[in-house]
């Protein structure tokens, strides 16, 4: 590890490297890694315990599947039912290799276009082992009674997302989510009927329990009566989500967080990637700073809608219905006309803000800015009739109808990007083990698959590859180890982080300050969207940096929560979520720094092409940055896992 610090802000540690891959094509890598795994006798697996935190699909697949191979599962969430996961308001599909409409798909095709969509800053084997597995998940779903929409003739209907040529995204109307999670929670309810998963609702993650180095347990607070549980366990798997709720303002539900990874993180779990955040294109534009959190719209209304601004800024007030033909600029289809509207969601974000810079946005101005542009269906509704729109996106239509009073059927709606999926997370190898032995994560918990940006339709895919067919298979190598021996209740791991959970929440009810909890994460939210969104400068990163720390300096002096522990509160709940977002922050912002490249969704003024478009280095920055604790006032250590293409040539993405 390098002795001085660079920047003034961390270190750089010893190379890291995944090396459960096997060797040779990669073609037969997972068929290869499943044989050699090792096995766990049925007899056997009703020894071994496993903890499960989050059950969105991930989560909630695994469970099912772990409780059905008969091992004995633990399954935990903040939420009053595993239904209330996030992955429940994912819209638009979900993504697989099956080639229903013969426009030349494949296994290839998908990984390549994921690899390509990521720009080059994922990790080949993981992205062809997920492709690998998506026709599996569309025949388990159906297995499972997910009502996907059809054609005429009855067979499984598919439509294009952003960033792809053909139609591979299956669908359920614009409740893909909520019918995935469904299929997932029955069978996942199933296990808990039977007695082989044990559920815990309302209950948070606040610590992770690490004994001779091997994940052995997790502390969490019951939600309801404040009462600090210990569990234990032979293994431990972390499905808890993202963390795109840093920015305050997101497409993610109010209570998603950050908590269960970061406590992981501070305990010697590789944080990878922590700067690769997605911002998805069409979201409903924010209408005043009495918000608190933003409305997604499926990225599949841009198969049929048109997105435009006036050409001219005088006429970005007008009625858009009165504004002609000719004074309109389709700008996706005139700067890309090979992908026209279907352009990555990194893509159509950069753009849809370079409109409004421009003065060309539309809408109610916020903070004297017009954020906004049109996603127009007049030409489909001609062209499909009003009832075919209406039978493919009519829920849809009606939500953005009851949150902005506007008939999307009559009049253009008005969208604009948002954070939404967060492509940093954990750092896993091809096992999805962490850098904690015992220790798996699933899901978006971990850096996954998607390199720098994610295409639309694939997180869906990888939650359900991760917690149906991944970790079932690869889990079962290190669980061959064991039961692994008791841990007594005087151990002095499992005593410190019993202790340090009830003095963190001593702490932050003992503070008593003036300011909200909330006004922290509203000025979080505020610094990293400005600073650390869409656009990124190293001065405005290293300004970030500089205001984080005294943020965080300020709230551990000043916060107020209220009430007691020993109760429901939901103030001390968002009060230790916010710490670790201040926390988290600041090593987004360092991550971003370091990373001196435009890539995906990740925009350095300082690296680009002539014509502004993002400009990468691969030789400098074709690298996973997993990022180790460095203790509390220590500097964060940078381990860089080089990556390697075999299979896909890198080059500049166009979309052109």
């Amino acid at each position: 590890m390098t002795d001085m610090l660079i920047d003034g802000l961390y270190r750089e540690g010893e190379p890291i490297a995944d090396t459960k891959a096997p060797a040779g094509d990669i073609s037969q890598k997972w068929t290869t890694r499943q044989f050699d795994a090792s096995l766990v006798n049925p007899a056997n697996r009703r020894k071994i315990s496993v903890i499960i935190v989050g059950t969105g699909l991930a989560g909630a697949a695994a469970g099912a599947t772990l409780g059905e191979a008969g091992y004995q599962v633990k399954s935990f969430c903040y939420q009053d039912s595993p239904r209330r996961a996030h992955s429940i308001a994912a819209q638009g599909g979900i993504n697989a290799a099956k080639n229903y409409k013969g426009d030349g798909d494949s296994v290839h095709r998908l990984f390549y276009d994921t690899v390509k969509g990521g720009d080059y800053r994922s990790r080949e084997t993981n992205v062809y082992r997920l492709a690998e597995v998506s026709a599996d998940i569309i025949d388990q779903c159906v297995a499972q009674g997910v009502p996907f929409a059809r054609e005429y003739g009855g067979l499984l209907d598919n439509r294009s997302f952003g960033g792809v040529q053909v139609s591979r995204t299956f669908y359920a109307r614009g409740q893909t989510g909520q019918q995935l999670l469904i299929g997932a929670y029955q069978a996942l309810e199933r296990q808990i009927g039977a007695g082989a998963v044990q559920m815990y609702a309302r209950h948070e993650m606040l610590e992770l329990v690490v004994v001779d180095g091997k994940a052995r347990g997790i502390v969490a607070r019951d939600l309801v009566t404040g009462e600090i549980e210990t569990h234990l366990a032979d293994a431990v798997v972390l499905a808890s989500g993202g963390y795109g709720n840093v920015f305050y303002l997101s497409t993610n539900a109010m209570g998603s967080n950050v908590t269960a990874n970061w406590r992981a993180h501070r305990k010697g779990a590789h944080f990878a990637n922590p700067c690769y955040t997605q911002i998805h294109p069409t979201c409903i534009p924010q209408s005043g700073e009495h918000q608190s959190k933003l409305t997604l719209m499926s990225e599949s209304l841009r198969n049929d809608g048109r997105i435009w601004v006036p050409k001219r800024a005088e006429d970005c007030e007008k009625d858009p219905r009165q504004i002609p033909e000719e004074d309109r600029d389709y700008y996706l289809e005139r700067i890309y006309p090979s992908f026209g509207n279907l352009v990555p969601r990194d893509i159509a974000s950069r753009q849809a803000k370079n409109m409004c810079d421009e003065g060309r946005g539309v809408g109610p101005a916020v903070d004297g800015v017009s954020r906004g542009v049109y996603l127009d269906f007049a030409d489909a509704i001609a062209r499909l009739g009003e009832d075919a729109v209406r039978s493919k996106y009519g829920n849809l239509f009606d939500m953005y109808e009851r949150i902005t009073g506007e008939n999307p059927y009559q009049v253009p709606m008005r969208i604009y990007p948002a954070v939404h999926y967060t492509m940093g997370g954990l750092w896993v190898d091809y096992d999805l083990q962490s850098t904690i032995p015992g220790l798996f994560v699933t899901g978006e918990a971990n850096f996954s698959d998607h390199g720098a940006n994610r295409l639309g339709a694939s997180a869906l895919m990888q939650g359900l590859a991760d917690g149906y067919f991944v970790l079932p298979n690869t889990i079962r190598d290190y669980l061959a180890k064991g039961p692994f021996p008791a841990i007594a209740d005087d151990d002095p791991a499992l005593v410190e982080a019993q202790d340090s959970v009830r003095e963190r929440v001593q702490r932050l009810l003992s503070i008593n300050g003036t300011r909200t909890v909330d006004s922290y994460h509203k000025e979080l939210g505020k610094i990293m969207w400005e600073k650390c969104g869409m656009e990124r400068t190293d001065s405005g990163l290293r300004e970030a940096i500089e205001e984080i720390r005294a943020l965080r300096a300020d709230f551990w002096r000043n916060v107020r929560v209220l009430g007691v522990n020993e109760t429901l509160n939901q103030s001390l709940e968002k009060a230790g979520r916010v710490a670790d977002f201040i926390e988290l922050g600041e090593l987004m912002c360092i991550d971003a720094l370091h990373r001196r490249e435009s890539c995906g969704g990740h925009f350095r003024a300082e690296s680009q092409t002539e014509d502004g478009e993002a400009l990468r280095n691969d030789d400098e920055y074709a690298y996973v940055a997993a990022w180790e604790w460095g203790g509390d006032g220590g500097a964060p250590v940078l381990h860089k896992e080089d990556l390697v293409y075999e299979f896909i040539a890198l080059k500049q993405r166009s979309y052109k």
